[in-house]
């Protein structure tokens, strides 16, 4: 069927027909840093809704209002199911919000910072509590082997 015979109503209805984000089962631990951060994306999510109330353009009003909607959504059950962790583990345990130094066996060295789920960039060192990697390195203390994706590693420091 050539796009001319379909109706720009149905590639609205499908746009704003966005499904939910979604949103882990397990807790929602955060850390004071990611308490900010749920709460800056919670205040862009907003100012996207109400960007989107206000536009008048309608083709790309029901779209911008859907995917304004969804991420309020999101963001507003984030917030509202945070668990703010301030204090950490007992002193030369890994836990949540600790940086975990380790050294594989051939001598690379590597850290992992333990945070919450939407703080978690496993490229910039940030790992989700919930990770098998977090559970892994969790309760350990200095000296520790661990065994994580690249082999394993001992545990030389935590901060």
């Amino acid at each position: 069927m050539s796009v001319a015979f379909t109706k720009e109503s149905d590639a609205e209805a499908v746009a704003a027909d966005l499904p939910d984000r979604p949103i882990p089962s397990h807790a929602n631990l955060v850390t004071p840093s990611g308490l900010a951060l749920i709460d800056a994306a919670l205040a862009t999510a907003r100012a996207a809704y109400a960007e989107a109330q206000a536009s008048s353009s309608i083709t790309s009003d029901r779209t911008a209002m859907a995917q304004a909607t969804r991420e309020l959504r999101y963001w507003a059950a984030r917030r509202a199911s945070a668990q703010l962790i301030e204090n950490r583990p007992p002193e030369g345990r890994a836990g949540f919000n600790t940086h975990v130094h380790f050294e594989h066996e051939d001598g690379r060295t590597g850290q992992w910072h333990i945070v919450g789920d939407d703080e978690a960039d496993p490229a910039r060192g940030r790992i989700s509590w919930a990770s098998p990697v977090a559970r892994a390195l969790t309760g350990r203390g200095i000296g520790d082997t661990v065994r994580l994706p690249a082999g394993e590693a001992e545990i030389i420091a935590i901060d």
